[in-house]
């Protein structure tokens, strides 16, 4: 039944030939057009797990609080003294300027010069007070002193100003809006705009700007992602030298580039015509997709150059190679496109993207490579040279097939299993060990020299806060705050969070009213402790306001929050943990401590997110790829030979991630999906072309021969071809794609090693001769 239809299809499509190429034609222009319309798209609500618990808190409570994405600026003086006049003019300058860039939330706006940033001191009449830059301030000598002493008052060195006075803090907090178009923040322009209005024109030899942030990071991102059209220009060059060795005709290896190209041409003007964009982290989908066209067009130009070399013609020979493609090339691309689709699962806005990015990309290359490639080849004239003797290059493929048919062989298949399992347990010990989340410090998806980190690095040795904050929030009844007993329950919870691993200090309502109080009394230490009675406790709270960040209007909400040493997974895991725990025992009918909000409450609620789907999503993708692949072969045996080697490399694939120090994090979680849709396609060619051969009584060993004969040099080429190509990631200038370059590098070479290596051999065990 299947067979009719392929060749009814085949029949058609070759009278029609003309007209077919037509309108692919026409949708190539079309979906041209749309993709020169594509824009860059890196949204921050696109990079989180908007359903998480942590992130159903971080939303309730953003309006109130702020959320994670939010904008640091320290402005440093080189000469590591703050106190001059041409840094303060700079200082207000770079405040003033960042209060006025379109996005940002100008309440939010945090520096020294802001009206709320206020000093406190005791008096002989009580308390005294007033905004840390005084009105009639002047950058003279006893003005700066003035502000220096307001600022020791104040208590925020470590905050608004370095520890070691090298430097000053500007901060801010984004909406997720622009206020002049009433559209989504474009965080890739705003990251460009604060790079001009603020880098470009307040830093001189004198004063430095250093700028983190997640809008800055993504611009940063995006900037390197330029890149990526260099990569894939290298790429291009290498494949087409490649294909042309391997081919030895122009017209073949100019045809299978077009079509690959096309392929990623329609893929770019889907995401345009269903409204997406291409976010920096999804911008390697299309050399992927290009790359696994690639590898299904050497199938076909292999088949093709086959068959002319038979002595039939041209067209002859391509519509017999269309014929025996369609369904194994078919299959293993809708096993690619099905396997991309289970990302859908997890709860991530930019993964799901990257899901439906991929999986439009390799449903198109269904239409490009196995439809359009036959077709177009059709109408050209290829010439091969035959002769009566073979080769001396062919001598020597014929020696390296019969090579590596011995692993058919029960004999050597013995040893490549034992050698498999070996290395699977091995594999599996050190995968297991592998981390959830960043292992390294400032922005992962960004090299450690580069600008923004180096940026990062100076905030961290400078103040004591960076944008590693994790906030808990601690919701109450209104009024809950006038209450010892509940201030006392915060306190309590802050001592003990405030002594984990990890957490560099905290704050809460607790901790300053208790300073507040001493104040009161003073300022003698003794008395830094919460009062007993609601009278008391209202007068020191009363002196704290909203735009503190410390309490809500009704004080129903108090956060507490915990600045941390970094982001990286075992951190962050530590501090979960504990938090956890210590709210397990302090929950009750009066209060509630919820994980989370803040920059690194993003970051564990995204790696509880990534931890959850790992399982899953490998399960969705070997559970699609053994159902179709059970549907073609319709044999268990067949179905395992192609599964067993992809969960072997898969394996060691994650066991290699812990060897580099590479986590489990947004990034990478797809790679793993990517290996193993393109690492199919390679033991789907090789069974398909055996399984008919078998079926026939053929032995294990010849009929692996003749796969090998007939697909072999197309399968180790590509596998090569493709390894070589991402390779060259790792020249890249961001961090998480010379990171893929290693991992699908790894992945596209140990996957064809397993097709004609293991696949062989397992086959040698479930189809055993009888003796």
């Amino acid at each position: 039944m299947l067979e009719k239809l392929v060749n009814g299809f085949e029949s058609f499509l070759f009278r029609n030939r003309a007209w077919v190429v037509g309108i692919f034609v026409f949708l190539t222009l079309f979906l041209g057009f749309q993709a020169s319309q594509l824009k860059m798209d890196a949204a921050f609500i696109k990079n989180i797990p908007l359903h998480h618990s942590y992130m159903q808190t971080y939303l309730k409570h953003q309006k109130d609080f702020g959320g994670a994405n939010s904008i640091m600026v320290a402005v440093e003086d080189t000469s590591g003294n703050i106190f001059n006049a041409n840094y303060f003019d700079t200082l207000k300058n770079v405040h003033d300027q960042l209060f006025f860039i379109p996005g940002v939330d100008r309440a939010q706006v945090k520096s020294i010069f802001s009206p709320s940033t206020r000093f406190t001191e005791v008096v002989e009449d009580g308390f005294a007070g007033g905004p840390v830059i005084p009105a009639d301030f002047s950058t003279s000598v006893s003005g700066l002193e003035t502000v220096r002493d307001n600022i020791e008052k104040a208590g925020i060195v470590g905050r608004l100003i370095a520890n070691d006075y090298s430097a000053a803090m500007v901060s801010a907090q984004l909406m997720d809006f622009d206020p002049q178009t009433g559209k989504p923040l474009d965080t890739i322009a705003f990251a460009a705009q604060l790079e001009k209005e603020l880098r470009g024109k307040f830093e001189t030899d004198k004063v430095k700007i250093h700028i983190i942030g997640f809008a800055k990071m993504a611009g940063d991102v995006a900037d390197g992602a330029k890149g990526v059209l260099l990569f894939f220009v290298i790429a291009i060059l290498i494949t087409a030298v490649m294909v042309y060795l391997f081919s030895k005709s122009i017209i073949l290896t100019v045809l299978p580039l077009v079509c690959s190209l096309t392929a990623v041409v329609w893929q770019l003007g889907l995401l345009t015509v269903i409204g997406f964009g291409l976010d920096p982290m999804s911008i390697l989908v299309p050399f992927l997709v290009f790359a696994i066209g690639v590898s299904h067009g050497v199938q076909m130009i292999n088949a093709v150059r086959r068959r002319v070399m038979d002595g039939q013609t041209t067209k002859a020979a391509a519509a017999s190679a269309f014929r025996s493609l369609l369904v194994p090339g078919g299959v293993a691309l809708l096993s690619d496109t099905v396997g991309f689709i289970t990302l859908l699962s997890i709860d991530i806005g930019i993964i799901r993207e990257l899901a439906i990015s991929a999986s439009l990309g390799v449903g198109v290359i269904i239409f490009t490579n196995l439809i359009l490639l036959p077709l177009v080849i059709s109408f050209t004239e290829i010439k091969v040279n035959k002769t009566a003797d073979p080769t001396a290059e062919e001598v020597r493929t014929e020696a390296i097939w019969r090579f590596l048919a011995r692993f058919a062989t029960p004999k050597y298949a013995v040893v490549v299993i034992i050698a498999t399992v070996v290395l699977y347990f091995a594999g599996l010990q050190q995968a297991n060990q592998m981390k959830i989340g960043d292992l390294q410090g400032g922005a992962p998806a960004l090299h450690q020299d580069s600008r923004y980190n180096l940026d990062t690095f100076f905030i961290t040795d400078h103040f004591s806060i960076t944008t590693d904050v994790m906030t808990v929030i601690v919701e109450a009844a209104p009024e809950a705050c006038t209450y010892h007993d509940v201030l006392t329950q915060i306190d309590e919870f802050e001592w003990l969070v405030r002594n984990t691993p990890g957490v560099e200090s905290t704050v809460s309502l607790a901790s300053v009213a208790k300073k507040v109080n001493a104040g009161f009394n003073e300022g003698n230490p003794r008395w830094e402790v919460l009062p007993r009675t609601t009278a008391s406790l209202v007068q020191a709270i009363g002196q704290i306001p909203t735009t503190s960040g410390l309490l809500n209007g009704d004080c129903s909400v108090m956060p507490v929050y915990l600045f941390m040493k970094d982001h990286k997974a075992e951190t962050i895991e530590t501090v979960v943990a504990k938090v956890k725990a210590v709210a397990a025992k302090m929950d009750n009918d009066k209060l509630q401590f919820k994980l989370a909000s803040g920059p690194v409450g993003v970051m564990a609620a995204t790696n509880e997110a990534v931890a959850e789907a790992q399982l899953p999503m490998m399960l969705y993708v070997y559970g699609a790829v053994f159902v179709l692949c059970l549907i073609s072969f319709k044999s268990l045996k067949a179905t395992v030979a192609v599964i067993i080697p992809l969960y072997v490399v898969s394996t060691l694939a994650q066991a290699l991630m812990t060897q580099l120090d590479i986590g489990l994090a947004v990034s990478t979680l797809p790679v793993i999906a990517l290996g193993v849709g393109i690492g199919v396609d390679y033991g789907i060619y090789i069974l398909s072309t055996m399984s008919s051969k078998l079926s026939n009584g053929m032995p294990v060993q010849q009929a692996y021969y003749e796969a090998l004969v007939e697909r072999g040099s197309a399968v180790i080429f590509t596998g090569l071809t493709l390894a070589i190509g991402v390779s060259t990631w790792f020249f890249s200038a961001l961090k998480f794609q010379m990171d893929m370059g290693i991992l699908l590098t790894f992945m596209f070479v140990v996957n064809m090693l397993g097709a004609i290596i293991i696949l062989p051999a397992l086959a040698a065990v479930f189809w055993r001769q009888p003796k």
